[in-house]
């Protein structure tokens, strides 16, 4: 049994009939309460909710997106806030100041609390379209742009708010409609889960380190972002220290090239940090433990070789070093030091227990020899520790309380302890979290340091790669990347996801703002000319962008001669009214052809036309000089498979296109395009400005950004 909200006919409460409509909560409707009663909300178990914002606070906590009463307590009380806010000064005499402050508050907000969708949005953006005339008055105006451009985009996150409003609100005033159905639920491309509701383990709001350890072996990717995210996310939520700790300890493959991009990435991703630190800064310490822990009899330093090594440690079988004597292990251990001939034979291992089932806890590798020089600290050192044994050791020094870890490390844990036990040093609270995985991603630093270095991609900054920079550099806002990793939040589930997704919420946040212009393919475009067209060309300053003026103004010129793309002529017949987007109608007295391909259009305008009526909608460039030229860049992933299994080489998945380049012309306004410069070309998509106008000889470089629809290049 579903539970049923009861209310006056006279006064339906919109709010909670939008909320629940968002949330997914099925309500029966009972519209016969005596006019001036508070809603109620009937239970299936008999129970029952009275007055509004007490049955909003309860659909926003059995929602079905996880989070619509905010992520942590500081959230849901800044949720209670406005659900006072909303309906007081919304609907009073302050009804234009409150606009004026919300229009402040949201000029670099896509949400009214945190990164996504809550109820706060659903009751406010319900207590707008409540007052009727009033708002749609005010937003036609366009007087209150970034109010405007929000709630546009929150009646976009749901079609079901539309109908709600449609139902209560008439042109007299509200209730002039029978009550929909609530029943269905909101897709779940609709939903807008915020982040982890979890609580690190034995945490304390004040009391809490955490540390985001990224190896700098390579730009930070997709899946960094994540971990880096969710030290960010409960950092701030137990109001912690956030240590960024470089975990530099193989020589051979890092460099400060990639310690610079790695804290440039974090900044990008907006993680504020306390200190950096880097595991060489310990180093002297590490050697100091590991060489106690040898003289106590809790390591050896073993010569077997390594393929030797890997497969007893599979079997279970005892090293035959295990067993040297303190002495022979020290003095191999200066062998180690010292980087001798010898000493480069050797590791250092931990003695724990070969029998484990857990093959990590099996005399683990704590050091190893290698003479490339360090990025920091050059050739002083030429044994270095590994990353299972510094990282507890590092972890524990600098007072991590708990250490967020992947899910791939889980069958580490133990040897992590272990470790910590071992050195006789406090225990760090481990927290595991999925690892990001993406569809025909490859995330691996080895696997795209091939790319690199196989010239396959520019760097590693390359728009086809999925590191911060390169993803950036396509088109995605950091503020969608923010939002889809929150809300996948600290599960540890392991998922498969999809680009779309991704590119689908980034849709939504640069639509509302960006700039429109046109272009039309340079070796795919059709004169038409226009008999009664004007004799000199004028101009007109058009807006960038209908629904928003902050994208600023554009100057379009009108002659007798335009532009059109081939595929728009191609479909277009003789006597045929179409509307040229911009201007008005014309009708297509004469198609030109040579070998059965259109060469030139003729026609006459027909502004009277009802543009209603006609079929197409063409978009349309004048013949003029000041044209700029353009270079379109569409990228496809650089694997061609969805998922490689655990045997699949990635080299024998390569796709063999992953960039395709198409030139085409643009209109003169796109000269002023800045790098990073986010914009849509009218019926082609959205664009990101990778190389602005420096001259007319070469072209503006756009890199076309995904919007969760388009299909692969391959297909």
């Amino acid at each position: 049994m579903e539970a049923k909200l009861a209310f006056p006919q006279d006064s339906p409460p919109l709010s909670i009939l939008c909320a629940a409509k968002v949330a997914g909560v099925s309500l029966s409707i009972d519209p016969n309460v005596s006019s001036g009663s508070a809603p109620t909300l009937h239970l299936a178990s008999g129970d029952f909710i009275h007055g509004v914002n007490t049955i909003l606070r309860y659909i926003a906590r059995v929602a079905s997106a996880s989070s619509f009463y905010g992520q942590d307590a500081i959230q849901a009380a800044y949720v209670d806030q406005w659900l006072d806010y909303a309906p007081v000064i919304l609907s009073g005499s302050e009804f234009e100041a409150a606009c004026s402050f919300l229009d402040g508050f949201l000029a670099s907000r896509t949400f009214l609390v945190s990164y996504g969708l809550s109820i706060a949005d659903i009751v406010v953006w319900s207590n707008l379209a409540g007052t009727g005339q009033r708002w749609e008055s005010l937003r036609k105006s366009k007087k209150y742009e970034n109010l405007v451009r929000w709630f546009n985009s929150i009646s976009d996150y749901s079609n079901t708010l539309e109908e709600v409003v449609s139902a209560y609100v008439g042109k007299r005033g509200i209730g002039k409609s029978p009550a929909p159905s609530l029943k269905e639920k909101v897709p779940d491309s609709k939903q807008n889960t915020l982040g982890p509701e979890v609580d690190l383990p034995g945490a304390k709001v004040g009391e809490v380190c955490v540390r985001f350890a990224p190896e700098p072996s390579g730009y930070l990717h997709i899946g960094h972002a994540k971990a880096g995210l969710l030290n960010k996310y409960f950092a701030e939520r137990y109001k912690a220290r956030l240590i960024v700790r470089f975990d530099d300890t193989n020589p051979s493959k890092e460099s400060n090239e990639f310690v610079e991009n790695v804290l440039k990435d974090i900044e990008t991703l907006g993680i504020k940090y306390d200190i950096v630190t880097y595991t060489s800064d310990y180093f002297p310490q590490l050697m100091e433990m590991a060489e106690n822990l040898i003289k106590q009899g809790k390591a050896y330093v073993d010569d077997t070789p390594k393929e030797q090594m890997r497969t007893e440690r599979m079997d279970g079988v005892e090293s035959k070093c295990r067993n040297n004597t303190v002495e022979d292990n020290l003095s191999l251990w200066r062998e180690m030091i010292n980087g001798t001939e010898r000493g480069m034979q050797c590791c250092v291992r931990g003695k724990l227990d070969m029998q484990d089932p857990n093959k990590s806890l099996r005399d683990p590798v704590y050091f190893r020899c290698n003479t490339d020089p360090h990025h920091r600290v050059g050739s002083k050192y030429k044994a270095y520790p590994t990353y299972d044994f510094a990282c507890p050791f590092v972890d524990a020094l600098e007072g991590v309380t708990h250490a967020l870890r992947s899910s791939e490390y889980h069958d580490r844990n133990a040897q992590y302890y272990r470790i910590l036990q071992e050195m006789g040093l406090r225990r760090v609270e481990i927290y595991e979290f999925s690892r990001l995985n993406m569809v025909y991603t490859v995330l691996s630093k080895r696997k795209l340091l091939w790319f690199v270095q196989n010239k396959k991609v520019e760097d590693w900054t390359d728009p086809r790669f999925p590191t911060v920079q390169g993803i950036v550099r396509r088109g995605l806002k950091v503020e969608a990347l923010v939002q889809f990793i929150l809300e996948q939040g600290a599960s540890k589930n392991l998922n498969l996801m999809e680009w779309d997704k991704l590119w689908t919420i980034n849709k939504k946040i640069i639509d509302p703002v960006c700039g429109r212009h046109t272009a039309v393919l340079k070796d795919q475009r059709v004169l038409l000319t226009l008999t009664n067209g004007p004799d000199k060309p004028f101009i007109r300053i058009l807006p960038r962008h209908k629904k928003y003026e902050g994208a600023g103004k554009k100057s379009t010129t009108f002659t007798n001669k335009i532009w059109l793309e081939r595929t728009d002529a191609s479909v277009i017949s003789i006597g045929e009214e179409v509307t040229l987007m911009d201007w008005g109608n014309a009708i297509i007295k004469e198609i030109k052809t040579e070998n059965g391909i259109i060469t030139e259009l003729l026609g006459v305008l027909h502004l009277e036309g009802s543009v209603k009526m006609t079929k197409l909608k063409l978009t349309w460039l004048p013949d003029i000089e000041d044209l700029v030229s353009l270079s379109l860049v569409e990228f496809d992933y650089l694997i061609k498979k969805k998922k490689l299994e655990e045997d699949e080489d990635f080299l024998d998945n390569l796709n063999p296109c992953t960039r395709q380049e198409f030139l085409a012309l643009g209109d003169a306004n796109m000269r002023n395009l800045k790098q990073g410069e986010i914009i849509q070309l009218e019926r082609k998509g959205y664009y990101r400005c990778d190389a602005p106008f420096i001259r007319s000889s070469k072209p503006i470089v756009l890199f076309a950004i995904p919007d969760g629809r388009q299909k692969s290049t391959t297909n």
